[in-house]
């Protein structure tokens, strides 16, 4: 058995709520602000590194400058690596540098010259620095629990004995290349987080300027009337907004279409009843007076029958007009409240074919179904249902006692469009009141003649029902030749899902 189709709006109150997107000033401000704060972030490592790489570039030019006049006095004399460093120019190291000054010097073999000798030794994987001519090494170590950047030179020696290359190791701390490191940092800190702040209200002020038309829309909305569906100036918001607004005023359209029909429906229908129920009244208040003035009256009871039976009679039509006007509400708004499904429309026809089948044997009207293919669409299988019932009830009412009338679905195949049509041998409608027959409470001149107690609302129903369906609908005389003319043929193309052999 199939399962009965979910209502939309009943999944979508089972779904679970949708999240909260929260502010979307804070959201650009996030976006933007964050982003940017990460970017400076990177940018301060990247010049803090430079910094160093700097700071190393020029106190190494220094460096070696005290390593190669330390070099200077390095000598050989009776065939022994000497140096001559007096204090004073150690102490001029020292007061040049701002830092503290180590120095080694070690001879041809390996051996302890002068200096600190417990000073760390050339790693052997350094590489000569390619910026400087002679043959110096730099590298970092450390000493006495203090880093230390060191040069390390190599220094030909000679003399008439012997010749040979010492190593004069100069090495300085750390403290006056950090100091200029930090310096660097803090003023291009500084300087960005300057930039930062101002970057950042810049971009606030944007995003209150930008989002300003949304307030104005948004004050616009809150300041609305309840009645007031005019549409909003799409021309006053950013063109990124303007499909937002345009959805806006359609939707506004159709609401203002659709509280438009409720209140032209009920005006409609209480016309329409007002009528019906004051005969109503007035029978019965009649039926009361005549029981009143002759309570024991053979004939005075005869006459109440009959306007107890007229009572009824009005009864009767009062309930079809009602029947008639909640079809034609359900056929307005129920199609798009309830969905559509794959329904066979061979099925709904004879279906209806079966139902009306009484009331056109009572009348002496041949009523024949005419159907080879079952031919699926899409739709609401209940409003299907209503609009045949009222096509069949119409071609019934108005085709005279021994008429024919024909109810046939069958295949466009050039169009690929299923077809559903009531002929019948009836007094037809005058060319000119074909579109007019399709507003409600409307009913030709020859319509009323021949049936006066009609509501006016079949063909209304069924234009409804139709286009809710995307269904097209025509009117036209039967065919000349053919039995049934000069009658009226209905004909309703739907768009065809399936197609089968029955």
């Amino acid at each position: 058995m199939k399962a009965p189709p979910v209502h939309p709006h009943a999944a979508a109150a089972e779904s679970k709520p949708a999240k909260s997107l929260g502010s979307l000033r804070s959201q650009l401000l996030s976006w933007l602000l964050i982003p940017l704060l990460l970017l400076v972030a990177l940018d301060a490592f990247s010049v803090y590194r430079n910094a160093l790489d700097v700071a190393d570039l020029a106190y190494d030019r220094a460096l070696l400058a005290s390593t190669r006049a330390l070099a200077e006095r390095v000598s050989v004399v009776d065939g022994k690596v000497v140096a001559d460093v007096p204090y004073v120019a150690l102490d001029s190291f020292e007061t040049d540098t701002l830092g503290r000054i180590y120095y080694k010097v070690t001879g041809t073999r390996g051996e302890f010259v002068s200096g600190y000798e417990d000073l760390p030794a050339l790693p052997p994987d350094v590489p000569r620095s390619e910026i400087y001519p002679a043959l110096v090494r730099f590298y970092h170590a450390s000493y006495h629990n203090q880093a230390v950047r060191i040069a390390a030179l190599y220094q030909p020696v000679y003399d008439d004995s012997m010749r040979g290359i010492a190593l004069i190791q100069v090495g300085e701390t750390m403290d006056a290349r950090s100091d200029l490191t930090r310096k660097i940092l803090f003023s291009t800190m500084w300087r960005q987080g300057l930039l930062v702040t101002v970057a950042a209200l810049l971009v606030w002020f944007a995003v209150r300027f930008v989002l300003r038309p949304l307030m104005q829309l948004k004050a616009a909305v809150e300041a609305r009337a309840t009645t007031d569906l005019a549409d909003f100036e799409v021309n006053q918001v950013h063109r990124e907004v303007r499909p937002l607004v345009v959805a806006m005023n359609g939707y506004m359209g159709r609401l203002q279409a659709l509280i438009t029909g409720q209140r032209r429906f009920i005006a409609d229908a209480s016309h329409q009843l007002r009528t019906p129920l004051t005969v109503l009244k007035t029978q019965a208040e009649l039926a009361l007076r005549e029981l009143d003035r002759n309570p024991n009256d053979a004939r005075a009871w005869h006459s109440l029958r009959e306007i107890v039976a007229s009572i009824a009679g009005t009864t009767d039509a009062t309930v079809h007009l009602a029947n008639r006007l909640l079809t034609l509400a359900r056929a307005e708004h129920g199609a798009a409240e309830s969905g559509n499904e794959p329904v066979s429309l061979t099925d709904i026809a004879h279906q209806v074919g079966m139902e009306q089948a009484r009331a056109a044997v009572k009348k002496q009207i041949d009523l024949s179904f005419d159907a080879a293919d079952q031919l699926i669409v899409s739709g609401n299988a209940l409003l299907l249902h209503e609009l045949a019932s009222n096509l069949l009830d119409n071609a019934i009412h108005y085709t005279p006692a021994g008429g024919k009338i024909v109810l046939r679905v069958r295949r466009d195949s050039v169009a690929q469009r299923a077809l559903l049509e009531v002929e019948d041998s009836g007094m037809g409608i005058a060319e000119e009141d074909r579109e007019r027959v399709f507003s409600a409470f409307y009913r030709a001149p020859s319509a009323q003649q021949q049936n006066p107690s009609g509501a006016g609302l079949g063909l209304s129903i069924v234009r409804d029902i139709a286009s809710a369906h995307g269904a097209r609908i025509t009117l036209s005389a039967v065919e000349e030749g053919k039995e049934l003319a000069p009658g009226l043929k209905v004909s309703l193309s739907f768009p065809l899902v399936l197609s089968m052999d029955s």
